[in-house]
C-alpha cells in the first residue's frame, strides 16, 4: 500500500479530489493538522462524491504524530524546489508520498528531516510555480502503482 500524507492542506476540493483518488486506489490518506477546512465541510463531500465511505482517511495532530504510528516507513517529500525527479526514483511498498500545503508547498524545516535522496519533485516548464495538489498527487501516486504492478487493480 502506499501512503499519501496531505500536510496542512487548506482547499476542501483538492482535498476531496485525493480521497476520490485514494478511495480509487486503495490508498491511505493521511491529513496532517491544522487543515484549512472541516471534514465535514460541503465543498469537500462534493469533490470527493461521497468516496470518503470507500477511503482509509486518518488525522494527525502533526508530522511526527503521523510518523511515531508508522515507524519503518519510508517519506518521501514532494516539492517544486528540488532536483530530482520523481520518475528517477524507485517506490516501495508502504512509502509515504508527503505533499505540502497549497499556497506554500512543504516548509523548510519539514524539508530538512527528510533526506535528499527522497526529495522528489515533478519536472513542469520553467516559468510555471507548481501543479494543483490533486494533480501532482494522482501524478506521483500513479506512478508508484504502476513500478508494483498495480497490485490489486485491474
Amino acid at each position: 500500500m502506499i501512503h499519501i500524507a496531505l500536510f496542512e492542506p487548506e482547499i476542501p476540493p483538492n482535498t476531496g479530489n485525493i480521497i476520490r483518488l485514494c478511495a480509487n486506489t486503495g490508498c491511505r490518506l493521511h491529513l496532517i493538522e491544522p487543515l484549512g477546512f472541516s471534514l465535514d465541510e460541503k465543498k469537500l463531500r462534493r469533490a470527493g462524491l461521497d468516496y470518503r465511505e470507500f477511503a482509509d482517511v486518518r488525522c494527525h495532530p502533526s508530522l511526527n504524530s503521523m510518523l511515531t504510528s508508522m515507524p519503518g516507513q519510508r517519506l518521501i517529500a514532494l516539492s517544486s524546489k528540488v532536483q530530482r525527479r520523481y520518475d528517477e526514483f524507485v517506490f516501495n511498498t508502504g512509502d509515504i508520498l508527503l505533499f505540502g500545503p497549497e499556497s506554500r508547498g512543504l516548509p523548510k524545516e519539514v524539508m530538512q528531516q527528510i533526506t535528499e535522496a527522497n526529495q522528489l519533485r515533478i519536472p513542469m516548464m520553467t516559468e510555471s510555480r507548481s501543479l494543483n495538489l490533486s494533480n501532482a498527487v494522482a501524478v506521483v501516486t500513479y506512478e508508484a502503482l504502476r513500478q508494483q504492478g498495480f497490485i490489486g487493480m485491474q
